[in-house]
């Protein structure tokens, strides 16, 4: 079997595949303007969010003399790295929430302590 010769450390420069979903996986600068636009996306679970929006924020994507900006290849404009993680942090909130009201539900009721 012959080998592809594009770069598997930049997966933005990878050819457009075939597949549709793994296309945006593997370069999502090309279907994806802005994290929200990830976030938004209702056919992506949220393992496939979390890694697109990760590999945004990965300092490969970081614009030369500008750290806190991001640019994957293949993106129309730099994104604010603390834009990407508010994205990033707002995914993981609903979960956070509910193992929150778990854990309260499993602990008897204590009586607070004002001090």
């Amino acid at each position: 079997m012959g080998r592809t010769n594009f770069s598997t450390i930049i997966p933005s420069l990878a050819p457009r595949s075939g597949d549709l979903a793994l296309d945006r996986l593997l370069s999502p600068a090309r279907h994806f303007d802005h994290p929200d636009d990830v976030l938004r996306d209702g056919t992506l679970h949220l393992s496939e969010k979390r890694a697109i929006l990760s590999s945004w924020a990965s300092d490969a994507c970081a614009v030369e003399s500008m750290p806190a900006l991001r640019q994957p290849p293949g993106a129309r404009r730099p994104v604010p790295f603390d834009v990407i993680m508010d994205a990033l942090r707002r995914l993981d909130a609903p979960a956070s929430a509910i193992e929150d009201r778990n854990e309260t539900a499993r602990r008897p009721d204590r009586q607070r302590l004002d001090a």
